[in-house]
C-alpha cells in the first residue's frame, strides 16, 4: 500500500516508521525542517511517567509505551530515554499531585512516599515547610525529542521512505487520497494519515468542535551553582502541587533545565499565532514555581520556547476517518510519551482497517 503521512512530529514519524516496517511504501511530508522546533514534539525533551490520576487506562498504557520505545531504540541503535524517575510534591489536599498518587495506589504501581524533611534532605532545591509530602517513582524520565526525530529521519531515509521537508500541505482531497502542497504540486496515495498536531484544524476545520488549540511557552533556566549537582541527579518533576500545574525537567544529557506550567497557556484559532516570546515571559513562568522550589529568583532564564498543541475536552487522543484519509491527533500535553506506541497502533489500523479499535485504543479504553 502507498501511504502519505502528513506531519513529522513524533506521531507522524513513528507512524511512518511502523508503516515501513510493515512493508508499505511511505512518503512523509513536513511543512518545516525535521525536527521542526515549532512543533509540539520539536522541543529538547518531554516527560514520560506512569502517573495518570483517575485516567487509569493511560497509566496501564504506559507499559505499551515503554515496549514501543524499546523497539525503536533497537532499530535506531541508540536509546534516547534518560530513565531518572519522577517526583511529585503535594501542597494542598486534593491537588493534582495527590490525585496522581491516588491513581498510582489504585493501579498498584510502586512509589516511595517521603515526608517533607526526608524530601528536602534528598533534593535540596525544595523549600522546607512549603509542602505536605513528596513521592518518587522509578517509572519515568526524560525523552530527548530532537535526538529521537533525527534518529527516525535517518532511519526512514535508510529504509526507503520518501521524506519531504519544507513542504506545506494546504489541501487534502479525502475521497481521492490526494494532498496539495503550497507550491501547487500534488501527491496521491492509497491512504493518507494526517498527524499535523496543532495545525490539523487548518486542514480539517470541522474538527474544531472536538479540538482546541493552545499557545503556551516553556522557560529554560540555569539553576544556582551550588544546586547544579543536585539537579543533575534529580528526577523529572511531574507536579509541584497546589494550583500551579507545573512540571520541571532537570539538567539531562546536555539539554537545559526546563519549567512549564498549565497555567501559562491561551486558546487560539491559529497554531502560528504569537510564536515569539514576549519580554518577561520566562520569568513569569519561573516564578510560578515558588513555592515549593527554594530561591526561585536565583534561577536565570536562558531561553523561552513557545509551543502550540491541541486538546480534546477530556484530554484524550482522537482519530477521525474521512474517505481515504485518517486523522490522528495525539498532540495533547501528555501525547509525546505515547508517540512510538501511537505510531505502531496507527500503522496497524491502516493495515487491518480497524479504525474503531484504534479509536478505543487512543482513548485508552482497550488496554
Amino acid at each position: 500500500m502507498n501511504v502519505i503521512v502528513v506531519g513529522a512530529g513524533i506521531a507522524g514519524l513513528s507512524t511512518a516508521w511502523s508503516l515501513v516496517k510493515a512493508g508499505h511504501s511511505v512518503s512523509i511530508v513536513e511543512q518545516g525542517k525535521i525536527p521542526n522546533p515549532l512543533a509540539a514534539s520539536g522541543d529538547h525533551h518531554r516527560i514520560i511517567r506512569r502517573a495518570y490520576g483517575k485516567a487509569g487506562g493511560y497509566a496501564r498504557l504506559i507499559t505499551q509505551a515503554y515496549q514501543a520505545w524499546d523497539e525503536l531504540w533497537a532499530d535506531l541503535g541508540e536509546n534516547h530515554l534518560d530513565p531518572r524517575g519522577f517526583l511529585c510534591v503535594s501542597r494542598e489536599t486534593g491537588d493534582e499531585a495527590e490525585i496522581y498518587r491516588e491513581g498510582l495506589e489504585d493501579g498498584g504501581f510502586p512509589f516511595d512516599l517521603l515526608q517533607p524533611d526526608e524530601a528536602v534532605a534528598r533534593w535540596p532545591f525544595l523549600e522546607p515547610g512549603s509542602f505536605r509530602y513528596a513521592y518518587f517513582s522509578t517509572e519515568g524520565g526524560a525523552l530527548h525529542c530532537r535526538k529521537i526525530a533525527a534518529g527516525l529521519l535517518a532511519w526512514l531515509r535508510a529504509h526507503g521512505a520518501n521524506v519531504y521537508e519544507n513542504s506545506k500541505v494546504v489541501g487534502i482531497d479525502t475521497a481521492a487520497g490526494r494532498i496539495t502542497l503550497a507550491d501547487g504540486t500534488s501527491m496521491q496515495a492509497d491512504r493518507v494519515v494526517v498527524a499535523a498536531g496543532a495545525w490539523v484544524l487548518k486542514l480539517f476545520p470541522e474538527l474544531g468542535g472536538d479540538l482546541t488549540t493552545y499557545r503556551t511557552a516553556l522557560a529554560y533556566v540555569d539553576p544556582p551553582a551550588d544546586l547544579k549537582a543536585a539537579w543533575e541527579k534529580a528526577p523529572v518533576i511531574l507536579d509541584v502541587g497546589g494550583k500551579t500545574d507545573g512540571y520541571m525537567i532537570p539538567l539531562t544529557r546536555g539539554a537545559g533545565m526546563k519549567f512549564g506550567s498549565g497555567l501559562h497557556k491561551v486558546s487560539t484559532s491559529d497554531a502560528d499565532w504569537n510564536r515569539e516570546p514576549v519580554p518577561g515571559e520566562g520569568e513569569a513562568i519561573r516564578d510560578l514555581f515558588s513555592p515549593p522550589m527554594a530561591r526561585i529568583g536565583e534561577y536565570r532564564v536562558t531561553e523561552v520556547v513557545t509551543c502550540a498543541y491541541t486538546f480534546t475536552a477530556d484530554e484524550k487522543f482522537l482519530a477521525h476517518e474521512d474517505g481515504k484519509c485518517l486523522v490522528v491527533s495525539a498532540c495533547s500535553g501528555h501525547g509525546y510519551k505515547f508517540g512510538a506506541a501511537v505510531g505502531r497502533r496507527t500503522a496497524q489500523a491502516v493495515g487491518d482497517g480497524d479504525i474503531v479499535g484504534l479509536k478505543r485504543w487512543l482513548r485508552a479504553e482497550a488496554v
